[in-house]
């Protein structure tokens, strides 16, 4: 306590007094290092004026897709808990506690069903923020129970992908999931559904090798990363140094690895327009979108 201090009235004292700062009310900006105001990324979708795309949650992604944020979700099926009884610096069941406490959804799958400029679509998201998107048993039943749903209602399928990849933490349990997605995709297929595939920041590992790249047509937000091993694995296994862009959503464009990037701004409209051939359905646009 200094001499300011002792002769300071407690009134004036109070005036002054310094007030907690929330620490999200400002968000820098990965690609400019600009600081956002965290109050107005809802508006912008979630992408700073730099045009660097923020991950979204499943809320958040189905809010911006379907039609005046309006949509019915579809539960995932249950499945056995730590199956292998797994543990390394803690528990798996911990960490899934964790994970449910930090999103407050189950797993990383989320099924929403409602309509994408007046057609009816069901849409799963994948949640990068629950254990890193991680195919697990949960995200498997989860990417069946929505094909299944589009098979039963004749209903087109969009899933947005975001992952690291299996889970460890289930083993073999895990990659099991892989040929188990791909057959509910061909059951799209032998419905003549659609299945549009939009790839997030990040999709990898056994994801982009098993339903991620198996879309009739594959978008793709900007600037995402997509890949099985990452470029620094790359590097380190050829030790050489890899192409500007290497793996992002711009590079496997002009590759012809996927059909467009698209901003997230445009993404409802060109699902819209996508799914208005595919489905020979006619979008509900306003007269500006049109």
């Amino acid at each position: 306590m200094n001499w300011l201090t002792k002769l300071t009235p407690p009134g004036v004292k109070s005036i002054f007094s310094k007030k907690d700062t929330p620490d999200d009310l400002w968000i820098k900006c990965p690609k400019s290092g600009e600081m956002v105001f965290s109050a107005d990324l809802p508006g912008l979708l979630h992408v700073t004026p730099a045009g660097h795309h923020m991950r979204i949650g499943p809320k958040t992604r189905l809010g911006q897709v379907f039609d005046d944020d309006q949509y019915e979700k579809v539960a995932v099926p249950d499945v056995a808990r730590d199956p292998l009884k797994f543990k390394d610096d803690q528990k798996y069941t911990d960490r899934l506690k964790k994970a449910r406490a930090k999103t407050g959804d189950d797993d990383a799958m989320t099924i929403g069903v409602g309509k994408i400029h007046g057609l009816q679509t069901v849409v799963l998201v994948q949640n990068f923020a629950f254990m890193g998107g991680s195919l697990g048993m949960a995200a498997g039943e989860g990417f069946i129970r929505a094909a299944d749903y589009a098979v039963e209602h004749k209903l087109p399928l969009v899933v947005f992908t975001a992952a690291g990849g299996a889970r460890m933490q289930e083993g073999a349990l895990s990659l099991m999931q892989m040929p188990r997605t791909t057959i509910a995709v061909q059951r799209l297929r032998e419905n003549n559904l659609p299945y549009i595939v939009v790839l997030c920041d990040p999709t990898t590992g056994g994801v982009t090798a098993s339903y991620a790249m198996l879309g009739d047509i594959h978008l793709a937000e900007p600037g995402a990363l997509i890949c099985f091993a990452g470029p620094r694995v790359i590097e380190d296994t050829i030790r050489e140094q890899l192409p500007e862009g290497f793996q992002r959503a711009e590079y496997l464009e002009e590759k012809g690895m996927i059909d467009k990037v698209v901003h997230r701004h445009d993404l409802r409209k060109t699902l819209a327009q996508i799914l208005g051939v595919l489905m020979k359905s006619e979008p509900e646009f306003e007269t500006e979108d049109a």
